[in-house]
């Protein structure tokens, strides 16, 4: 289950509007606003190099913050940021207000173990990744950090898919009508899968008998 639980320290941000922001950016600050849980939006000011580093050092989006503005307290997931295109300051920031009993739809990091034990990767085949990141529906208070899919048992020309996946309990794919692939042992060219060269050896065997 998620560790990634943290605290930011925010101000009231009495007003809005493009002169207000960039007057925030030049103190120092970042704009950003909590909305959502049926409740109405709650503008605020955090401090540009605490976002900067948190959005940097990974994790940020999957990450559940306990955000402090005076004596109110709001639980919130991050949704969304903008960067500056040319300098990627961090413009913006947009919290989705969350309980402990809320379901939310988080993009989880995919890894990858055992690949140095992957009998495919072992005979020269490439581990080809489909998804980077998956989309899950799961608890807001238990989001997980990643989903690993073990590489144990995976051969030339194998597909790995979401259902071979050990998922937390509670945690689905958005992704529901098929049983989608994340990533393949692919090979290298020249080189043929077992059900490939056993293929080739029925057809010329076939071919031989014809004759």
């Amino acid at each position: 289950m998620s560790k990634n639980q943290s605290t930011l320290t925010a101000e009231a941000r009495e007003r809005v509007g493009k002169g207000s922001a960039r007057e925030l950016r030049r103190t120092g600050k970042i704009p950003a606003v909590i909305y959502g849980n049926k409740e109405a939006p709650v503008s605020i000011a955090i401090d540009r190099n605490e976002i900067t580093k948190r959005i940097f050092g990974g994790g940020f989006m999957t990450t559940t913050f306990t955000v402090e503005v005076g004596k109110d307290k709001y639980m919130v997931l991050p949704k969304d940021y903008q960067l500056d295109p040319v300098r990627d300051f961090v413009m913006h920031v947009d919290f989705l207000r969350i309980s402990e009993k809320s379901t939310v739809t988080v993009a989880i990091p995919v890894h990858f173990a055992n690949e140095d034990k992957c009998p495919g990767i072992k005979r020269g085949g490439v581990l080809n990744i489909v998804r980077h990141e998956v989309e899950f529906h799961c608890p807001a208070n238990a989001i997980p950090e990643s989903i690993t899919v073990d590489l144990i048992s995976a051969n030339l020309g194998d597909s790995l898919h979401i259902s071979a996946v050990k998922l937390p309990e509670n945690v689905t794919p958005v992704i529901t009508d098929r049983d989608f692939t994340i990533a393949t042992i692919a090979a290298p060219a020249g080189l043929k899968s077992d059900a490939e060269e056993t293929e080739e050896t029925v057809e010329e065997a076939e071919g031989e008998t014809e004759e």
